[in-house]
């Protein structure tokens, strides 16, 4: 009888194990927030072939399911992948390999110990380059002249990067290699001059000849700088990043590297506006993976307010001289738009100060002429002027937003356009009125990578000191929710992948992030401080604190 009883239990055992279905991973006794259509919370999820194909309460998918890895996460929290709608990854990348830092240098000096530090420990590198310089946060908020760099290396070239890529310092060796003199004109650019003589300051595209001057990275090194861009990323919860424009041949050495698994990042590739990329990718359509997306083009409007190349509608309130200047032509501008619009390419266009983005829309609007689902998208958005802000709901243009810009610049942006402009500016609660959404990013290098340092300054609109006490410009504030969304669904839908990506629902893929703590409810001074747990990617763990 006992022998009967136990084979009758081993078959009612079997038969309920295979009346479940099978998966790779089943992740419970968590907190999922969902970030679909009702903002709705499970405990539990299940994916199968990098795809979520269940998601729901503990006792119901546990039920239901066996999986060869199940992971008990003990009340902690999942969001899904974080993007990053606007960055540089592999320019940060680049800075990692071949360029000493100089973010939160408080002077010149500064400045020049720490290249003369990083030359002495690098002293076979054919350049000296750095970057992340700031005069705005020096005593003296000068631009600097190149007069100590020359003393310091007479031979050797030197190639310092302003915070925001749009201005360089340079010594004479540099600008003798650039063929760059008292003489030399560059639209959409300008070579500083001190008594008929080159300071060695650039702005906008005259920092373009220093860059086609410099011999390009190997293979080698330019795969170091992306496998190294990836780690930090992965570290921070990014399981998307746009890359704010590529060229040919490095989306092509992305795309081997992501075949051949080397690479996971999943990459939103905007491509720079150059001949050879419209013809090569433009023409011959949309280019689609797994983990990478092709379909727009980066223009450049003008160039930042940090340097005073935003171009403005009325000159600058601390420089009345200057009004800073437009990067690329009417007429070219306008061609790319019109040859975009005709091979179904989105266009995103960088665009800080208030007459660049008037120019931007324009445009658009010529070629959008009405209610689309093109998602043009509008870098940055951030100064405009308020009889402009409802073209971009008239036309379904898309404000790309960086809410770290807004706290980075909250110092000094009322002595560049004045307190009435500033109204205008990082209006990101505004901007989102237009369409009822909008996508997040960083800018980085510009700032950190750090996805949860642009929740928080979109929410708080304070510094990590929680400066100043009631926010910066807060009625402009997001909300948690619409905060997350930035950066998680919207950002997806800002490179048509809402679909695939972005939300964690069935037949989505498994890209998620485990949090310690729930961003939607602990306190909001306090998420700087929090760590990423780990990241997925379709299910497979890339990074684990």
């Amino acid at each position: 009888m006992k022998n009967i009883v136990l084979i009758l239990s081993i078959i009612f055992l079997f038969s309920c194990n295979t009346s479940k279905q099978s998966a790779d991973l089943l992740v419970y006794n968590t907190n999922i927030y969902t970030v679909d259509s009702s903002f709705s919370v499970a405990n539990a999820m299940v994916i199968k072939n990098g795809k979520i194909i269940d998601i729901g309460m503990n006792a119901d998918i546990k039920d239901k399911y066996i999986s060869t890895q199940s992971i008990d996460l003990k009340g902690k929290y999942i969001y899904p992948g974080f993007y990053d709608a606007h960055c540089h990854f592999y320019g940060y990348g680049t800075n990692l390999i071949k360029r000493a830092d100089l973010k939160g240098t408080k002077s010149f000096d500064e400045i020049l110990q720490i290249i003369q530090d990083f030359n002495s420990k690098n002293p076979n590198n054919p350049w000296l380059e750095a970057r992340g310089w700031d005069q705005n946060d020096w005593e003296l908020k000068e631009f600097p002249d190149n007069t100590k760099l020359d003393e310091l290396f007479p031979n050797k070239p030197v190639f310092l990067i302003r915070i925001d890529g749009h201005a360089a310092l340079v010594n004479s060796k540099a600008l003798e290699l650039a063929k760059i003199d008292k003489n030399t004109i560059i639209d959409g650019g300008e070579i500083k001059l001190k008594n008929g003589k080159p300071t060695g300051i650039l702005i906008d595209n005259a920092v373009d000849l220093i860059y086609n001057t410099i011999p390009d990275p190997n293979n080698e090194m330019k795969i170091k700088a992306l496998m190294q861009a990836q780690d930090s990323c992965f570290k921070v919860g990014l399981t998307t990043v746009d890359d704010a424009g590529l060229e040919y041949d490095l989306i092509m050495l992305i795309d081997s590297l992501q075949k051949a698994k080397q690479l996971e990042m999943q990459i939103y590739a905007m491509l720079s506006a150059t001949k050879s990329n419209l013809e090569l990718f433009v023409k011959n359509g949309i280019y689609k993976t797994d983990k990478l997306n092709v379909r727009s083009i980066k223009l450049y409007a003008d160039g930042a307010l940090g340097s005073r190349g935003a171009l403005l509608l009325e000159p600058y309130t601390d420089k009345p001289l200057e009004q800073g200047l437009q990067l690329t032509s009417n007429e070219v501008f306008d061609s790319i738009c019109a040859f975009a619009n005709a091979n179904n390419y989105q266009v995103n266009t960088h665009a800080i100060g208030d007459s660049a983005v008037r120019f931007v829309l324009h445009y658009y609007a010529k070629h959008l002429k009405q209610k689309n689902d093109k998602r043009w998208r509008i870098e940055h958005s951030q100064i405009v002027n308020n009889n402009d802000f409802d073209k971009y709901g008239e036309y379904n243009i898309i404000p790309s937003i960086q809410p770290t810009h807004a706290t980075s610049d909250m110092y000094w942006a009322d002595e560049r356009v004045g307190n009435e402009r500033l109204k205008g500016a990082y209006a990101y609660q505004q901007l989102l009125q237009q369409n009822a959404w909008l996508p997040n990013g960083s800018d980085f290098p510009i700032e950190s990578i750090n996805p949860l340092f642009g929740f928080f300054a979109a929410v708080a609109r304070q510094d990590h000191k929680n400066y100043p006490e009631n926010g910066f410009q807060s009625e402009n504030a997001l909300t948690r929710e619409q905060a997350l969304k930035a950066m998680t669904i919207w950002a997806a839908k800002s490179n048509f992948e809402e679909n695939e990506k972005g939300s964690l629902e069935i037949n989505k893929k498994a890209d998620f992030v485990v949090l310690s703590k729930n961003l939607m409810e602990m306190d909001i001074n306090e998420v700087p401080k929090l760590k990423v747990e780990a990241t997925y990617i379709a299910g497979k763990k890339v990074y684990s604190k």
